[in-house]
């Protein structure tokens, strides 16, 4: 029987880190080795830092063998420019873009499947594109919602732009033939947004694979903290200013894991106020930061106080679990939600700096809770966001037919109507 082939299209991919290019190198690897023939086009890595993967230790992941290397297409980009400008980074996707549109114009392979991924959005564009060139079904795949988040951190907030990327992400939703996320938060959005049944979404959540769970949570004797991850506009730098002040008051040691835009702001002011405790960690692989996590007794989360962010699930939420790793965080909607769900932490919906240090201390006065929270989040992963399982989401949508989506949205239609009658 002839293999299914896939191209799969992302901006963001192994070596790089960062949630996105972790979740498209596992849909790879487990697509493949499930049977699927699938090929990657990418950019070559550059974040947060282009010079970062001069490092070796970047590409040396075992998963990753000479044989994938064949089937992975990167494209070169010779804008980029600091991502502190909008404009330049405006650029750099669409250079991004156009490029990867060129190799799908250039390539004469048949492929049963596209599968892209976004933000950003123009590379939902090329898998839309690449659907119509190469006749086959498309499956999108939805990290984060643009423009929403874009005005959520008040980026691009000319209406005119969002206004194009608004009619943009609405025909992007039609015209596919599913839509993943990974975030249930953004299933009645989309629905709304372009007038479609639920039955052609499925949540798809950031997960860990089953060699990277930790066995045992920190043994360390003097109790840590850690924040890990992007430290962008987002994630409300001034929430973590304070709580470094506050942690170091306390005698509380906290490491910095993080990378981003709003970095240095945050680098300079522990150096300015002099704070002992607090300590940096330069960029790290995903199986160091693993490692690094699961030495600490805390984890951190922090998303800035905007109604967009309620719908999302930050990946270090994921990390932390899966490195048995409780945390406190100051965020609202589907993250305070499945936190409590599932009694992995603390939230601070109300982003209170003095809360979220009670509830530090709390944990870190009481080992036995913290032993709890850390047998929940071994429960949590195992049962709902292992790679191995979630995979089975996507195979499922690959093995269907062209009539199973009308047919599954016809007895949705079915439904509802026998249950209003």
């Amino acid at each position: 029987m002839r293999k299914k082939k896939i191209l799969l299209i992302s901006q963001q991919f192994y070596p790089e880190i960062g949630s996105a290019g972790n979740r498209m190198k596992n849909m790879f690897l487990l697509l493949k080795d499930s049977g699927y023939d699938v090929t990657v086009i990418t950019a070559n890595p550059t974040y947060p830092e282009k010079q970062i993967y001069e490092e070796e230790k970047f590409w040396d992941e075992e998963s990753f063998s000479e044989e994938h290397n064949q089937y992975i297409h990167r494209v070169t980009v010779s804008n980029y420019k600091s991502s502190l400008n909008h404009i330049w980074r405006l650029i750099y996707y669409l250079e991004i873009a156009l490029k990867m549109l060129l190799f799908v114009l250039r390539d004469k392979s048949k492929y049963d499947f596209v599968l892209a991924t976004s933000p950003p959005i123009f590379i939902g564009i090329v898998g839309l594109l690449a659907k119509y060139r190469y006749r086959c079904r498309m499956i999108l795949d939805i990290r984060d919602l643009w423009p929403e988040s874009l005005r959520g951190v008040g980026v691009f907030d000319r209406k005119w732009i969002i206004g194009l990327f608004n009619i943009v992400e609405k025909i992007l939703y039609k015209k596919s033939d599913y839509i993943l996320v990974n975030s249930p938060g953004f299933i009645d959005y989309i629905m709304k947004k372009a007038n479609i049944r639920e039955s052609k979404l499925s949540f798809l959540p950031n997960a860990a694979r089953q060699s990277e769970l930790q066995a045992e949570a920190a043994h360390e004797k003097e109790f840590k903290v850690i924040y890990a991850g992007n430290i962008g506009l987002a994630q409300d730098v001034d929430l973590l200013k304070n709580l470094t002040k506050k942690l170091n008051a306390h005698n509380i040691k906290i490491s910095i894991a993080g990378y981003g835009i709003k970095k240095k702001e945050l680098t300079n002011f522990v150096k300015d106020e002099n704070l002992q405790n607090t300590c940096f960690i330069s960029p790290l692989t995903r199986a160091e930061c693993l490692k690094v996590n699961s030495e600490h007794h805390v984890g951190v989360v922090s998303l800035t106080n905007k109604e967009v962010f309620d719908t999302v699930i930050p990946g270090k939420v994921i990390d932390y679990i899966s490195c048995r790793v409780p945390m406190v965080a100051a965020v609202s909607g589907y993250s305070k939600d499945l936190i409590e769900k599932y009694k992995v932490g603390f939230v601070s919906e109300n982003r209170s700096i003095d809360e979220i240090c009670d509830y530090i201390l709390k944990l870190s006065e009481n080992p036995e809770l913290r032993k709890k929270m850390a047998d929940n989040c071994d429960r949590c992963i195992k049962r709902d966001f292992l790679w191995e399982k979630n995979i089975q989401k996507v195979i499922t949508l690959l093995e269907s037919k062209e009539s199973d989506l009308a047919s599954a949205i016809k007895a949705a239609g079915r439904k509802r109507k026998a249950e209003s009658m």
